[in-house]
């Protein structure tokens, strides 16, 4: 039995909601990263790595492959539009409430 498309929506969102999920997917924008550059990058335990990363590809955000004796991580296609959307939906955000802001300052006596 399938989800309903809200649902699964909802599950994408909250595998996001976690910081250092957020950052992988950051650093991984670039290209391909070993998992070694992401831990020199992340200032969290390697287990703790380790367990955002089986999250994230377990989700179909990122996949894995090895190069050598190197397991690299890669976004998998859309994610990146995500992030840029994110950033832009984030400085909107912002900008209202620097205007609010400065509007609630100006009231002020």
């Amino acid at each position: 039995m399938s989800v309903p498309l809200y649902q699964a929506k909802a599950e994408m969102f909250r595998t996001l909601g976690h910081p250092v999920r957020i950052r992988v997917l950051e650093l991984l924008q670039d290209g391909p990263k070993p998992v070694r550059d992401l831990l020199a990058e992340i200032d969290v335990e390697a287990s703790n790595l380790s367990q955002q990363l089986a999250v994230l590809r377990r989700a179909g955000i990122v996949s894995s492959f090895r190069d050598g004796s190197l397991v690299m991580y890669a976004l998998n296609t859309g994610v990146a539009d995500l992030l840029a959307a994110g950033r832009r939906i984030l400085g909107a955000v912002l900008t209202d409430r620097d205007g609010l802001l400065v509007e609630l300052r100006a009231h002020q006596r």
